[in-house]
């Protein structure tokens, strides 16, 4: 029997999707994900969310390979999915860069809780 791209779409996927979506917290997804997966599929997981946003950052595929650990093989793959697949990573890095710049403007913001830097000198 042939298989298709859309193979691996069932209700068990579904029902995986909408799962994770109930998550309410990180402690929460590290406890799903750790009893869900091996220790080898989460550092898998892991290395290819860590190459999309270096790949996202400009870094060369031997730089991200010398970081990560991931083969030049891995890291072609996976900027092939970053720019022709279905959307999902391009999704989540728009998220995180619109996250990080809402935090980079609380806390340039008068009165912010932000730490100071201490002068030089002076302790």
């Amino acid at each position: 029997m042939a298989t298709t791209p859309d193979d691996w779409r069932s209700e068990h996927t579904a029902a995986l999707f909408e799962a994770i979506l109930s998550l309410k917290s990180v402690d929460e997804s590290e406890r799903f994900f750790r009893d869900l997966c091996t220790l080898g599929e989460l550092r898998d997981l892991a290395q290819r969310w860590a190459v999309v946003r270096m790949l996202d950052e400009g870094l060369h595929y031997a730089e991200i390979s010398r970081q990560t650990g991931a083969s030049t093989a891995t890291i072609t793959r996976i900027a092939s999915w970053l720019r022709h697949g279905e959307g999902g990573y391009q999704a989540m890095l728009v998220r995180q860069h619109k996250k990080a710049a809402k935090q980079a403007r609380t806390e340039a913001k008068p009165g912010s809780t932000r730490p100071r830097a201490r002068s030089a000198g002076r302790s």
